[in-house]
């Protein structure tokens, strides 16, 4: 009788499994990347298409994001032969103890394997978004607590150009507006590189830090803010802007500079009229690395104006992703009397502060994707 049970739970579990073998929810979506899989790779293989980098270039970003959907497949259909074989010795083994817990020990091992298997192949089928393989513009300003948010925002910025140079990745100073002592008001970084959007999308918000300034004698702790936007970074071809629609205005930079600053009118402000958005850079001695910086700051930001109309997200404004500034809006608190960084969105805490503004940011970014993950898995918002 206990041979027979087991050979009906296991008929059970085959049924439950579908006709060949595995639940087949996800076979049509294994299907359609296998196919399409398939038509990157014959492309590839047409010289006019390598010849060709804009046509090259993401053709190979996709099949870097579909080949391990296709590896986890084919390992899934080899544990799913594997599972069946086990399944048919069951009966084998009926008048065998030994041999019944063995058959009992691999298929529980079986199914183990492909339910990781299955498991990790439903976080590679999530919804891909386009933009996670672009470079982004990072926006950071000081917001409440003065001169000491100044600070702040240069400590981010710092903490982000570390974090490029780790990932190998390739970053600029599209703008920046310094303060007296060493802080910025605001600065805005260009990041380029394999992934830069989808390691950096969460980070957009109010960034709040809690330590004692240097100019403060008494000890006493104070609390700032500095907010941050991540913004994908777009070409010429998706957004088209029209001459027309920019005012151009040039004028002497201000700050350091020496006589450069006083001689020249290197600065450069676009203003878009039709959004009323404003871009300024006075960092290069050129004119027209300026007017290129401006250009490429604006086009990251009509591209994220663009995308959030499309999503259907309140966007005319760009501090909707970044709140106003204020202590109480918060994404992440840095306390440095505690050597403490708390990822408020998922109830993260790391003792390891120093690390993680020295560009150690995987230490926080990895857990809030992961987040981000299983809340997709489960059909909710993101992060």
């Amino acid at each position: 009788m206990e041979a027979r049970g087991d050979v009906d739970r296991d008929r059970a579990t085959d049924r439950d499994r579908g006709p060949a073998g595995g639940r087949d929810d996800m076979q049509p979506r294994i299907a359609a990347v296998e196919q399409r899989l398939g038509e990157i790779l014959r492309a590839l293989s047409d010289p006019q298409v390598v010849a060709d980098q804009q046509r090259l270039r993401p053709l190979l970003q996709e099949r870097a994001r579909l080949a391990p959907v296709a590896e986890a497949a084919a390992r899934r259909r080899g544990l799913l032969e594997d599972r069946s074989a086990a399944a048919a010795m069951v009966g084998e083994a009926a008048g065998d103890a030994a041999g019944r817990a063995w058959v009992a020990a691999e298929l529980a091992r079986l199914d183990q394997a492909i339910e990781d298997v299955e498991g990790h192949m439903r976080v590679l089928l999530l919804p891909h978004d386009p933009r996670d393989e672009r470079g982004v513009v990072v926006e950071l300003r000081a917001g409440a607590g003065g001169e000491e948010a100044a600070l702040f925002a240069a400590d981010l910025a710092r903490m982000y150009l570390r974090y490029a140079e780790r990932r190998g990745w390739t970053a600029e100073t599209l703008s920046a507006s310094e303060t007296g002592i060493g802080g910025f008001k605001e600065i805005i970084l260009g990041l380029e590189g394999d992934g830069v959007y989808s390691r950096l999308k969460f980070e957009s918000g109010v960034h709040r830090v809690q330590r004692v300034p240097d100019t403060e004698a008494s000890g006493r702790i104070h609390t700032s803010t500095a907010t941050v936007a991540v913004l994908p970074a777009a070409d010429e071809v998706e957004v088209h802007i029209r001459p027309e629609d920019i005012d151009v205005d040039v004028y002497r930079a201000s700050g350091a500079g020496g006589q450069h600053v006083n001689r020249t009118e290197s600065a450069v402000r676009l203003t878009h009229r039709p959004t009323g958005l404003v871009v300024t850079c006075q960092d290069e001695r050129s004119q027209m690395k300026n007017r290129e910086k401006a250009m490429k700051v604006l086009r990251a930001r009509l591209y994220d104006l663009e995308a959030r109309r499309r999503h259907e997200e309140v966007a005319s404004d760009r501090r909707a992703q970044v709140g106003t500034g204020d202590r109480s809006e918060r994404i992440r608190t840095y306390n440095y009397p505690q050597n403490r960084v708390s990822e408020e969105r998922i109830a993260l805490t790391l003792h390891r502060l120093r690390e993680v503004l020295d560009g150690d940011l995987d230490a926080v970014l990895d857990p809030l994707l992961a987040a981000d993950q299983a809340r997709r898995l489960r059909g909710l918002a993101p992060v």
